[in-house]
């Protein structure tokens, strides 16, 4: 093995001028792979219309995006999607963190003893960003694909990490993020919230009743590390009409109970 040092990862006279050191061409590119990633598929004039850049731009970074596999066309509509190329590159996000796979066990057994669908997320960029999912059988279910995200103070999981975070960085996330109003049981008081995450604590566990969509509940738990910090969180999902309040003590626990195996097979140490 080399004895040499690894060289830095930024020149030696470097210093933060984010305006100055950004790549105009790859700040588009990449905002473009974004809004293609957060839709089904878009034409070249409904890519242009989203990212409000001229076609002819739009055009060139796609045909560069594609040349790397990032992106494809579907013929003969000229429907551009996401390619494999950033689920290769994506997938290297998930192979940090070993949670993703050693949680794989606890979801299935989540998903069979409560019947609905599990999910695991963790916190990007204030967001929940979810990893991964294990869907029920049932015809109607919740649906989070891989890649999804949501804000933090309308999510089973984002609650159930804002839970244990300190409590300047709770009011830092909603300072940076705000709090959207999606349906009439969603909190848009920090005082509200702030009680809602004590209680959280309290139980152990984060309940969802439909303040992101209406008719959908989730119960959700945090994932914790060696240094007795949230850094995942496990949820069941499902349309209200099968998970009521009244169920969310026995879903709470079996989902409390997953996420301190996960945590306990990561390593981390279970709080209370």
């Amino acid at each position: 093995m080399s004895d040499q040092p690894r060289l830095r990862g930024r020149p030696k006279a470097f210093h933060d001028k984010t305006d100055q050191n950004t790549v105009q061409a790859l700040d588009r590119a990449l905002s473009l792979l974004g809004v293609l990633a957060a839709s089904p598929g878009m034409t070249l004039s409904e890519l242009a219309e989203a990212s409000g850049q001229a076609v002819a731009t739009v055009y060139r970074a796609l045909v560069t995006l594609q040349a790397h596999g990032m992106v494809e066309a579907e013929e003969p509509a000229q429907v551009w999607h996401v390619g494999a190329g950033a689920f290769r590159v994506g997938s290297a996000f998930l192979r940090r963190t070993k949670v993703v796979e050693r949680s794989r066990g606890a979801m299935d057994a989540l998903m069979r003893d409560t019947g609905e669908t599990a999910n695991l997320g963790v916190e990007v960029g204030d967001e929940v960003l979810f990893l991964s999912q294990v869907e029920t059988h049932e015809a109607i279910r919740a649906f989070f694909p891989p890649g999804t995200k949501a804000p933090m103070h309308v999510s089973g999981i984002g609650k159930a990490l804002l839970a244990w975070y300190p409590e300047e960085r709770v009011r830092g996330v909603l300072a940076r993020r705000g709090m959207e109003r999606f349906t009439a049981l969603t909190h848009t008081s920090e005082v509200a919230l702030m009680r809602d995450l004590a209680r959280t604590r309290d139980r152990g566990f984060a309940v969802d009743d439909q303040e992101r969509a209406e008719g959908m509940r989730c119960v959700a738990a945090p994932v914790f590390n060696a240094h007795g910090e949230p850094v995942a969180g496990l949820s069941v999902s499902g349309p209200a009409f099968r998970i009521g309040l009244s169920d969310a003590a026995r879903l709470g626990a079996l989902v409390r109970a997953a996420a301190d195996r996960v945590t306990v097979a990561t390593g981390g140490v279970v709080r209370a």
